[in-house]
């Protein structure tokens, strides 16, 4: 279904060509767990696919990240046009087990959509790779979260919203010579654990400023490592559901990724996303994390 939706957008805008050759390996980054290109856990200022200018790319992918006491499953797909705007769709589902029992929040499961849009503003990553000039790139993740029966029963008490939007900017460096990648984002965000936990709440309704971080290094052609950083707020530290019980830390994880053609990527990583509801599992949630990107 994948290939006649490209095809359509690629008539609509007058462009003649899909993505062929486009840009090197790894350089449109893959897909994060909220759809967008860049690395597993932050957007970087890269459009989605291999598509270049007067190109139309697409992504479709699929997530599955495991913690010691959490699941999360994320799926999606974006298009990219003239490697300037990308358009995302991604959709998770966090199961929360019985861990939130003791908050009155058993068999607690959670989905997630996310649309984002994308925009290059300016820079290229490979051709300006031996300059200072970083590709930058702005966008926006608006999210809404379903929590079935228990929607009303968490979010009310928690003075949080079921949906929200994110805004954020991206620079992204290649050093093409030394095979290093460095990204910064900063987001300006409501929302609580990625949104899965509403938007807004008891520490402040307003957006807070959060940053992003990224690094990689190429090994080879078609293989990177790297790490990530993503700093989150802290909205519901002082809920009503008590003091500490809802504290939000800052995520980040050591990946790696594997490219062995431009159709497919695979990506691993460890991560640590903190303590989830602490006052109920007190230990940081870390665990695995395993992603395929399929690129048209």
């Amino acid at each position: 279904m994948r290939r006649p939706v490209v095809l359509l957008a690629a008539a609509l805008l007058g462009t003649s060509a899909l993505a062929q050759s486009g840009k090197l390996l790894l350089t449109g980054g893959v897909s994060s767990i909220d759809g967008a290109a860049g690395g597993g856990l932050t957007p970087w200022a890269v459009t989605g696919s291999y598509a270049t200018a007067g190109e139309v790319g697409a992504t479709a992918f699929i997530t599955r990240a495991k913690t010691g006491n959490y699941g999360l499953l994320t799926y999606g797909a974006a298009i990219a046009f003239h490697d300037r705007i990308e358009v995302s769709l991604a959709r998770q589902d966090f199961d929360t087990e019985s861990n939130l029992a003791p908050l009155g929040l058993d068999g607690l499961h959670l989905k997630q959509d996310i649309l984002g849009v994308k925009m290059r503003v300016i820079g290229d990553a490979v051709l300006d790779s031996d300059t200072l000039m970083p590709q930058i790139a702005v966008g926006l993740e608006h999210k809404k979260t379903h929590a079935g029966n228990l929607g009303p029963t968490l979010f009310g008490p928690l003075g949080a919203r079921d949906s929200g939007t994110d805004f954020y900017a991206s620079a992204t460096k290649l050093f093409l010579a030394d095979g290093v990648l460095v990204n910064l984002t900063l987001r300006a965000t409501k929302a609580n654990q990625n949104g899965l936990l509403g938007f807004g709440g008891a520490q402040g309704k307003g957006y807070r400023l959060q940053p992003e971080f990224s690094l990689a290094k190429l090994l080879a052609k078609n293989l990177a490592v790297g790490v990530e950083f993503r700093a989150k707020p802290d909205n519901l530290n002082q809920s009503v559901l008590g003091a500490g019980a809802l504290k939000e830390d800052d995520w980040k994880d050591v990946f790696i990724a594997w490219a062995p053609n431009k159709h497919v990527s695979l990506t691993a990583a460890w991560v640590d996303l903190g303590r989830i509801a602490p006052a109920v599992q007190p230990k940081r949630q870390t665990g695995s994390y395993l992603s395929a990107q399929f690129t048209l």
